[in-house]
């Protein structure tokens, strides 16, 4: 019988500028070959230093973040802006976020997610010595529908797509368009046992398909040219 274990990572300390995730989390978590673990973009901006000062009674001065970190923006309204990073996300506010940090300060996202989803990866590796696969999972919202989930912004040792075409389906068919983004599924059922609020930053995802576990990259294979895109 196929199963997940997802299980919350619980006992990191307060993350800092400077610090090495990989040995708090080979600190803290009981890892075990072929494990993926599930590290936020807040503690990973955290320890990359990637945090802004901002005066907290200035709105001004937290848009002003918002359009350095963004190249394009697509949608405003109000408050509300949705822009293009530099990593090629579209989200809100660019990324630019003040959840779960000191008041008056505002987290940005990782200058290359995948970059830092391989260093943790690599620091894992050399010390407990286990090999895992990593994926940096931030919250975004979603077109047309209401609600937030957790996706993947970086990854390492998994790919972040699973491609089916040209497999069959459970009645024969030959399918011609599926491709599933098994990063983001397991970003979110990461999200499920870390919570909002709770001060758990990280999980494991256990039993995941062996053959998922290869070289990935979320902004090569999951982040869509705008030659394909039909919104923008």
């Amino acid at each position: 019988m196929r199963r997940l274990e997802v299980i919350a990572v619980e006992g990191l300390p307060e993350v800092r500028p400077g610090d090495r995730l990989a040995a708090l989390l080979a600190a803290t978590a009981d890892l075990a070959d072929g494990d993926v673990v599930v590290v936020t973009q807040k503690v990973v901006s955290k320890a990359e230093g990637r945090m802004v000062a901002v005066d907290p009674n200035d709105p001004a001065a937290y848009a002003a973040v918002i359009e350095r970190e963004s190249v394009r923006v697509l949608r405003r309204r109000d408050d509300l802006v949705i822009s293009e990073t530099a990593g090629g996300f579209v989200c809100a506010n660019a990324g630019v976020d003040r959840s779960n940090v000191p008041h008056g300060f505002v987290t940005l996202l990782p200058l290359d997610a995948d970059r830092s989803a391989r260093s943790i990866r690599d620091g894992l590796r050399f010390a407990p010595g286990v090999d895992v696969a990593v994926i940096v999972s931030d919250t975004f919202g979603r077109t047309w529908r209401n609600g937030v989930t957790d996706v993947a912004i970086g990854c390492a040792g998994i790919g972040a797509v699973v491609d089916l075409r040209g497999t069959p389906d459970a009645m024969g068919r030959v399918l011609d368009a599926t491709e599933v983004a098994v990063a983001d599924e397991l970003a979110g059922a990461a999200e499920l046992v870390m919570g909002k609020s709770s001060g758990v930053p990280a999980a494991i995802v256990r039993g995941v398909d062996p053959s998922w576990l290869r070289p990935g990259s979320v902004r090569s294979q999951m982040v869509r040219h705008p030659s394909g895109d039909l919104f923008r």
